[in-house]
């Protein structure tokens, strides 16, 4: 069967469809992977074929994240900022997903590439929704696009799902509607009823690509919604590490790694020197992921290495705990290989993360960017090294992910849809 996964954001966002595409593949489909054109080579070096949707991730995020701290307490002006950048090249990117769709026997799509449903509409093929966060509405739990502090008032929970959505369809409906008439020969959706109301009217199966272990399936979630565990993108087997970061890992004890990711706004040589304080205050030696911009290296100590980048599975079995910002994908290498994990989120879904990794006691509570600092950032690294608990309870974590075949499962569940349909 011809398949085509659409998904856009970030390298964190796309990385898992990866997996999934090399899944289908194996399994003796023709998989297409339609994403942002920055990361051509990245999903052809899989194997995948590749079709451009426009855009550039990095320049949106450049724009939106120095805002997001003040946009999240007015999201208002969020959505008007939003709109300001992505208005003048929405078109093009609505065009480019559909042409990457175009001879398509099922579309996969994830939530930000919902463009995908549409589209799917339009060729009279199946869809499915494959989210890498639990959004699937639930009283369980609020969205984790929202401040998890929601959650004490559980009647909210469901709400914070459709005021996500709401949001979102506000912003973009005028555009979309335009788009689905013109090239889709569809009819306008309602001023109220936002695709992903549609979609659960039409009971889209949902697949869920994280483990059940770190955040379990929501009670209330119907018989079309798979949490299949994570979409992990392995094949470094014969990773060995350079000679500069051999020497360091032998030279002492396991140290500490750090790493916060593409994230911008920030500035990387102040949030670098709070690491390194953290570090020295800790007593721990510590390596430094400066390769994705969030760190700068260059001034470090002999205690710590910085590296620009390296396969998380083969990495972090050699460290004490594991820093990071709480990226999905991050949080389930951290927790794979049973290390204690210290989040430091930034935006978006990193606080319901690290809210979850603490609540399983696999780390510290997290620490909001806006909050850290070197005393911080060092009680909560001695915590992780020290507290024989928490690695307890991480190792028990880790087990119950490598148990676990996240992508073959979500390939049995797609054949079986799409077989039926």
């Amino acid at each position: 069967m011809r398949i085509t996964i659409l998904s856009v954001g970030s390298r964190g966002d796309v990385q898992p469809y990866v997996a999934l595409g090399k899944g289908l593949a194996a399994a003796g489909h023709e998989v297409r992977l339609a994403t942002h054109s920055a990361f051509e080579g990245f999903v052809r070096g899989h194997g995948l074929d590749f079709g451009s949707v426009g855009l550039d991730p990095f320049e949106i995020l450049k724009e939106v994240i120095p805002d997001w701290h003040v946009a999240r307490r007015h999201p208002v002006r969020l959505v008007r900022k939003m709109k300001a950048i992505l208005g003048p090249v929405i078109d093009e990117y609505l065009a480019g997903c559909a042409s990457a769709c175009q001879g398509s026997e099922a579309i996969v799509f994830s939530p930000l590439g919902s463009a995908g449903w549409h589209v799917a509409e339009s060729l009279r093929v199946p869809r499915v929704l494959a989210m890498i966060q639990p959004l699937e509405p639930t009283q369980e739990f609020p969205s984790p696009l929202v401040p998890q502090a929601l959650g004490r008032l559980r009647l909210l929970n469901r709400s914070t799902y459709t005021m996500n959505d709401l949001s979102g369809w506000i912003f973009s409906r005028s555009l979309v509607n335009g788009w689905r008439a013109k090239t889709l020969g569809l009819p306008p959706l309602p001023w109220l009823e936002s695709p992903q109301e549609r979609m659960r009217a039409e009971r889209v199966v949902t697949l869920h690509g994280y483990s059940e272990a770190v955040s379990p399936r929501a009670r209330d979630w119907g018989e079309t919604t798979h949490v299949t565990g994570y979409w992990f993108l392995d094949g470094s087997g014969s990773w060995t590490p350079p000679q500069p970061l051999a020497r360091f890992l032998a030279d002492g004890p396991p140290p500490v790694f750090v790493g916060f990711g593409s994230v911008f706004g920030h500035d990387p040589r102040k949030l670098a020197k709070t690491v390194v304080e953290a570090l020295r205050l800790s007593g721990q030696r510590g390596v430094l992921l400066t390769g994705h911009g969030a760190l700068d290296g260059t001034e470090v100590p002999p205690e710590i290495h910085a590296i620009e980048e390296a396969p998380f599975e083969r990495l972090f079995p050699r460290m004490s705990a594991v820093v990071h910002h709480g990226g999905v994908g991050t949080v389930g290498a951290s927790l794979r290989v049973g290390r204690p994990t210290v989040v430091v989120p930034f935006f978006f879904d990193q606080p319901f993360w690290g809210d979850r990794v603490a609540r399983l006691g696999a780390g510290p509570a997290p620490i909001p960017v806006s909050r850290l600092t070197p005393e911080r950032l060092a009680v909560a690294i001695r915590q992780a090294v020290s507290d024989e608990g928490m690695a307890l309870r991480a190792g028990e974590i880790g087990r119950a992910i490598r148990a676990e075949d996240g992508v073959g499962r979500a390939v049995e569940v797609l054949e079986r849809v799409l077989s039926a349909r």
